[in-house]
Formats: structure tokens, sequence, C-alpha cells
């Protein structure tokens, strides 16, 4: 992990659960694991196989029980909670399958909301940049909308505009097409992959689609909680 571009790594990453009980059940039995600036990588493998566990550890929602992490140049699994949280915050952008978007707030307010908790208070270059965000993902027009009343493609664009708010260097997508008509999902994709091209983010995708997985430039398989190369 030496080069200066890396994003994130994995060294020796093991995950259990229920430690130290007698249904004790490990999940991840050692990940190595690096990714660079401007990679686009999908995720794959069967259910139960660990990528949402090693998604989790990744985006700094879980800790390893064992084995190292490093973030932005940071060994993170030693730092405390709120020292993984500002580093999350700044440095990671989440896209659910469900785009957990508050239904009482407009697009606009939905994206603005991680500057407005990094920074405690609004501002007039918060708004811009949110505006920014939406022009760039195509809902300009509809970012007065309250939320609850956009078209599930929509929302998901409004979830990556919310994503890219921080200018994140890594990008998380977990089934962000997954309850998407294929004309949208292609489209939320596509963003994806300008976002990656034209930014250089990172871009780590979680999928059971394997035509997918396919247009990603790296597959990563995750078998019974290891990665098969």
């Amino acid at each position: 992990m030496a080069r200066s571009d890396v994003v994130v790594g994995l060294q020796g990453v093991h995950k259990a659960f229920n430690v130290g009980t007698g249904i004790e059940t490990e999940v991840l039995h050692g990940i190595d694991l690096t990714l660079h600036r401007g990679d686009f990588c999908a995720v794959m493998g069967p259910s139960g196989s660990g990528k949402s566990t090693l998604l989790n550890i990744i985006g700094l929602l879980d800790r390893p029980t064992s084995g190292l992490l490093q973030m932005a140049g940071e060994e993170t699994t030693r730092l405390a909670d709120q020292a993984l949280t500002r580093l999350r915050g700044h440095h990671i952008g989440f896209v659910f399958q469900y785009h957990h978007l508050i239904s009482a707030f407009t697009a606009l307010e939905n994206v603005m909301l991680p500057m407005l908790g990094a920074a405690g208070f609004p501002n007039p270059e918060m708004r811009e940049r949110a505006e920014a965000l939406l022009e760039n993902v195509g809902l300009t027009p509809w970012k007065n909308n309250m939320a609850n009343n956009m078209s599930g493609g929509q929302q998901q664009r409004v979830s990556l505009a919310r994503a890219l708010a921080m200018n994140p260097a890594l990008l998380l997508a977990d089934e962000p097409t997954g309850n998407l008509d294929t004309q949208s999902a292609d489209a939320v994709f596509g963003l994806l992959r300008r976002i990656n091209q034209e930014q250089g983010t990172t871009v780590l995708l979680v999928t059971h689609n394997p035509q997918l997985g396919q247009r990603c430039d790296k597959t990563i398989h995750v078998v019974d909680g290891l990665i098969q190369t």
C-alpha cells in the first residue's frame, strides 16, 4: 500500500460476530484488498458470502475483529468512534438500494444535509454546491420537489448527489439499481461511471446483476468470506 493514490487498504481483515460466546461466527477470513484513486469495481458473490459485511467495514460502519484498515492514509482500527465518524463523513459517500431520503425535505435540502452536519449551520455555499450537484445529475427542475413526490429513479439520483456533497474520495454503492426499472438503473449506473471518470472518484459497487458487474473495470468475487482470485 505504498502508492500515494491508495484510497483504502485492507490487510488480513477478519470479522466475527458474537465473539467469545458459544455461537461465535467468523464471516470474513482474512481479506486483503487495495483500492486506488479512480478504480471502478464491482463486488459480487452469493447471498451470505460476506459482501455486506465487507462493505460495512470499508465504509467504517463496523470494525474488523482483527487486521488493518487504512483510509486516506490513516490506520483506522484503533480510532475512537468520533474520529471514525469524522473520517467517514469527509472521505466516503454512500448510495444504498433504498435511497433513505427524508420525505419531508426537498431534493435540495436532502443534498445539503451532509454539509450541514459537518458545519453545524447552513450557509450560501452549501446551497450553491447542492444546486450544482443536482444539476450534475439532471434534477435542477425538481430541486424544490419534496422527496416523496419524485420517481424512484429521481430519488436515487438525489441520493447520489447527496453522497457526493462532501466530495468523497470513495463512493460505496450497495445494490444502487436493485429497486429500479431497466431504464432508470442504466441511468444511475451511467452517472456513477461519469462521476468516476470525470472526478476520479473511486467507486465500489455491490451488485447481484452480472451485466452490471461486467461493465465495471474490475470484479471482486467474495465467496465464503474470502476474495476469490
